[in-house]
């Protein structure tokens, strides 16, 4: 099975051309720049393909039951290989476990055992003195042994909370390297079968991912499982060199939660999640040890666990799809994390406050929530949001955008706060709240529910028509989300009380956060919008849409902003909003990378010479300068003919100011014109005397005609 090669798919190649997306088995790589939105659309080829999943599903909600296929930037085959470990190096010389990591096997003891006491050396046989479970730390194979009389025992590959654990080669099968794992550490023959029996469904897991189990034997009354043989690094083996590269541990948790997925469809949880369980061999990833695995529903405290990465409430509950998430995010703050430790004196230790990236610290906090329904509830929806951390991470590193269609939110319905100020003092005014609230995002239907054809013929019209058209539809979830969206972009009186109902309908749901936020913004109160689009954040923290939410209210909170800004601008170039956010706070040169496809690309020139002209000190702005700008404005075919004069008279004006505080390089033009002050006031009079003859109303001419008399040369005519 080959991976497509097409960046933003997770296909494979069946017959020369990917299943999932119809590419070629050799493709062109990611390119450096992917067109920005158009007016109200987001913008064109995208780095990976819609996703079925419900989109307006709430994220703290139980999810659907069928996965959804996702995109990504790169898949663990495009990271350097792992090399293969020879079996025969991997065999314990002396195998021995030291006495201060023996401790009882039964999940719910865990106590030491086997330990020194009053000089005499720890029993490695007997049975723990706090549960009488039996415990045996000698292996019951040696070499050359013979299970089931087909698999011959080379030694000891490790010791796990079941026992030891073997290296064998399959005579029945040319001799293929498998492991022996301790399936029951018991002597009683029923027990033994009825565990086997048991653990039978293992046999029927079948995941490139996820190690393969081939059988169950005995041996001298000992259970066993076989299983394949995978000749790799772990995780934790890897991890000891040092802390991994984010992109790298991303990469990691996106093949974790695959095989996760995997096994919660099939009603099965893994539990014991640690770095140590998952290798890497060659460009593959695999979960090694299905020792833990159990049905959905076993019995609170029968499954094995390890301090620092289970979920706290195993102690009252069973395992859930929530607590293996749990682990899932432990596992991947220990692998990128420097310097934290899971656990210390037999306890676990908290998160760090910052693990080195705010999307990758949020989607870490999310998923070890302490109440498991404010985790994430699917292996498919954390997945969702890793990638969507993953893109930042990548744009980051690579320098280029990684843009994606959102399951969760629509486009950007028009950049806002693109428009020059009429204080010619400063290239723009300051942020309207209103207009924000009107042009954010909208969090997308759920196509499940009842009422969405419906909702979807509805959008577009007027506001107020359209509650009262919505009022004649099934009061479904998305009728009363779509109602609450309409109340806050309005900031209408009864919002709150509309959200408060909502809230008991949809506990949890991250859109009402969003709503909240909105009628903030709408209703003047930024540092209120501040706060719920930072909790809507936390909930869905892979989104764009909420840190460009975050960074508007911050902005017009009067607070720093430029970095959320940035980060939206930097992975995803569809939210020319944020590049204009950037601008307003001091960035202005982020203007030039609006893409020319763009229908802002004017306005973005056209801010760009305008910053030149509005300068706090105009004498500041060179001869260069002022003809460059001149030549953004006249370069640009789209824009008014009228604003373009206005512009250019403007930057002209500058050109005067500079010449009377300073010499000029000889040969300069600008607006066809020679770069002298002669030449610059009659090429401004006749701009002015245009403008006049097109005025709106007498008293523009008349005030156009003055201006104009004001720049003239002075003659004595």
């Amino acid at each position: 099975m080959t991976r497509c090669a097409q960046p933003g798919c997770t296909g494979t190649i069946e017959d020369g051309y990917c299943d999932l997306c119809g590419h070629a088995e050799v493709s062109p790589p990611v390119p450096a720049q992917v067109p920005a939105q158009t007016s109200t659309q987001a913008s064109g080829p995208s780095s990976e393909p819609f996703r079925t999943q419900p989109a307006g599903r709430s994220m703290s909600s139980p999810a659907s039951s069928g996965r959804s296929r996702a995109g990504v930037l790169a898949t663990i085959a495009d990271l350097p290989s792992v090399p293969y470990r020879d079996p025969s190096t991997a065999v314990m010389a002396n195998p021995e476990v030291p006495e201060e990591k023996r401790y009882c096997a039964n999940p719910a003891c865990g106590q030491p055992v086997g330990r020194s006491r009053e000089g005499r050396p720890g029993l490695t046989d007997g049975f723990c003195p706090h549960c009488r479970t039996q415990f045996s730390f000698t292996p019951k194979l040696g070499k050359d042994d013979l299970v089931a009389g087909q698999y011959r025992v080379l030694g000891c590959l490790a010791h796990g909370g079941l026992g030891w654990i073997y290296l064998a080669s399959d005579e029945n099968l040319d001799g293929r390297w498998v492991v022996l794992k301790g399936l029951l550490n018991t002597m009683d023959a029923e027990a033994l079968a009825a565990a086997e029996a048991e653990r039978k469904f293992l046999t029927t897991v079948d995941h490139p991912n996820i190690v393969k189990i081939f059988n169950f034997q005995r041996s001298a009354g000992l259970g066993y499982i076989v299983m394949e043989y995978v000749g790799g690094q772990s995780l934790h083996e890897l991890r000891r060199q040092g802390p991994l590269p984010l992109r790298e541990v991303l990469l990691y948790g996106r093949e974790i939660l695959q095989a996760f997925g995997y096994l919660h469809e099939n009603g099965l949880v893994y539990c014991d999640l640690k770095p140590a369980n998952v290798i890497r061999v060659g460009r593959r990833l695999k979960l090694i040890d299905l020792g833990a695995v159990q049905p959905f529903g076993s019995p609170v405290g029968s499954s094995w666990v390890t301090t620092g990465y289970h979920a706290p409430e195993l102690s009252s509950q069973p395992s859930s799809v929530a607590s293996d998430l749990y682990t899932v995010a432990r596992t991947l703050a220990v692998l990128a994390t420097s310097g934290f430790s899971p656990a210390s004196g037999g306890k676990a230790n908290p998160l760090p406050v910052d693990c080195g990236h705010p999307s990758f610290t949020r989607l870490l906090r999310k998923a070890t929530a302490a109440n498991p329904a404010d985790r994430f509830q699917s292996a498919w929806e954390m997945e969702e949001q890793l990638i969507g951390v993953l893109r930042e991470v990548s744009a980051l590193e690579d320098g280029v955008p990684y843009p994606a269609l959102s399951t969760l939110f629509g486009p950007e319905r028009g950049a806002v706060g693109t428009a020059l100020s009429e204080d010619g003092g400063q290239v723009f005014g300051p942020l309207d709240p209103v207009a924000v609230a009107a042009a954010l995002p909208v969090p997308l239907v759920d196509p499940a529910d009842p009422a969405a054809g419906s909702l979807a013929g509805l959008l577009g019209r007027d506001g107020r028509g359209l509650i009262d058209q919505l009022a004649a539809l099934p009061q479904t979830p998305e009728t009363k989300l779509m109602r609450v969206r309409l109340l806050a972009e309005a900031g209408a009186a009864e919002t709150p009380a509309a959200l408060n109902e909502l809230d008991g309908v949809l506990p949890g749901d991250w859109r009402v956060t969003w709503y909240r936020g909105v009628h903030a913004l709408a209703t003047g109160q930024a540092d209120q919008a501040v706060s719920m689009f930072d909790a809507c954040l936390s909930q869905v923290p892979g989104e764009a849409a909420p840190k460009l939410a975050l960074a508007f209210a911050l902005e017009c909170a009067g607070k720093p902003a430029t970095s959320w800004y940035e980060l939206v601008w930097r992975t995803d170039r569809s939210y020319v909003s944020a590049a204009f956010g950037l601008a307003r706070l001091g960035r202005m040169s982020v203007l030039d990378e609006v893409p020319a496809s763009s229908v802002y690309r004017v306005a973005a020139q056209v801010a760009l010479a305008a910053s030149v002209a509005r300068r706090p000190d105009p004498a500041t702005a060179t001869p260069d300068d002022l003809i460059r700008a001149v030549d953004r404005v006249t370069g640009q075919g789209d824009l008014d003919a009228r604003r373009r004069d206005l512009l250019i008279a403007e930057l002209l004006e500058s050109a005067v100011t500079h010449i009377g505080g300073s010499p000029v390089r000889a040969n300069l033009t600008v607006a066809g014109v020679p770069f002298t002050e002669p030449a610059l006031r009659r090429r401004l009079e006749g701009i002015y005397r245009k403008l006049a003859s097109g005025a709106h109303s007498r008293q523009e001419r008349h005030a156009l005609i003055d201006q104009a008399n004001a720049v003239r040369p002075r003659t004595w005519l």
